[in-house]
């Protein structure tokens, strides 16, 4: 069964659109963050030991600029991380109701970029917000979840289609824009109840960024095309690392053949049928003619034998 659950994850993965690979992550990340805490209950007499929330603040924004200078990376591995599965349970199902609406209407390659750029300038905003909380009565420590870079795209949705009608359980058919805005509201609402004050925050910083990309997506400035510009060239650079290990082999397999025996006498069976066949599928490909003079004779010579 295990077996197929996975083939079954990798498939969809695979083959799925963006919104499906970012569930996967974020589901991914989520179990192995609470297989870890089961480890450390079982393994520490029922008691979590200070260890897993260190682990789990090496990867998540802190309200402490220090941290977040010596960890650049927790503004984007914070946010594929949940330990609450009510909190990764929300932040899904919005980003697939959303998400989907984005990629029909936007692209597919619109969806991460909108994903990732909310989640950073969420980040931010609660870095910049818990400087200001011992006014306001909270306090912050650490942050993690994918709230932030949901609220850019469900702000996105709303603001490519405000007349899109969703069907809400006992509610029935309301407008995307009202939805959107109630959403808006409870943050907003959210900041004042002492409440994951900074969390609000940053909910707030994807908002603003969903309707930044939006209003400069109009003006004919497209903010995706930075970031799979640079998701492109980290595909082909591993690519091409492929190649061309691939093509040195092959490479030397040529010079090994080609200039280091010439005559098919100093083949053995196997070398001079393996040399046979790589000629032929030259020729296959590229006519008799892009033969070299080698080549032929090789060719003329093994036929002979």
């Amino acid at each position: 069964m295990l077996q197929s659950i996975l083939a079954d994850i990798r498939r969809e993965f695979s083959f799925g659109n963006v919104v499906t690979r970012l569930v996967i992550i974020n589901v991914c990340v989520f179990i192995a963050v609470n297989l870890l805490r089961l480890g450390f209950y079982l393994g520490n007499a029922g008691i979590i030991p200070p260890l897993y929330r260190d682990i789990l603040n090496f990867f998540s924004v802190s309200s402490e600029l220090m941290h977040n200078l010596t960890h650049p990376w927790v503004f984007v591995t914070s946010i594929f991380l949940h330990e609450g599965f009510w909190h990764l349970l929300w932040n899904m199902l919005f980003l697939y109701w959303f998400g989907r609406i984005v990629g029909d209407l936007l692209g597919d390659r619109k969806v991460f970029p909108i994903y990732l750029l909310g989640g950073m300038v969420g980040c931010f905003v609660f870095w910049a917000s818990a400087q200001l909380l011992p006014y306001l009565g909270g306090s912050v420590g650490y942050a993690m979840g994918a709230s932030a870079g949901v609220m850019a795209i469900v702000v996105t949705a709303g603001m490519i289609a405000p007349d899109y009608i969703i069907r809400l359980l006992f509610i029935g058919e309301v407008k995307l824009k009202y939805v959107v805005a109630a959403l808006v509201l409870l943050d907003l609402f959210a900041v004042a109840g002492n409440s994951n004050t900074g969390g609000h925050f940053a909910h707030i910083g994807g908002v603003i960024m969903g309707w930044l990309f939006v209003a400069q997506l109009q003006a004919g400035n497209d903010w995706s095309e930075g970031v799979n510009s640079i998701l492109d060239r980290l595909e082909r650079f591993f690519t091409a690392e492929k190649v061309t290990v691939k093509s040195t082999k092959e490479a030397k397999l040529v010079v090994k053949h080609t200039y280091r025996k010439k005559d098919p006498e100093q083949f053995s069976d196997d070398e001079i049928q393996e040399r046979v066949d790589q000629i032929l599928e030259k020729i296959k490909q590229k006519g008799y003619n892009s033969l070299s003079v080698e080549e032929k004779e090789f060719l003329n010579n093994a036929s002979s034998r």
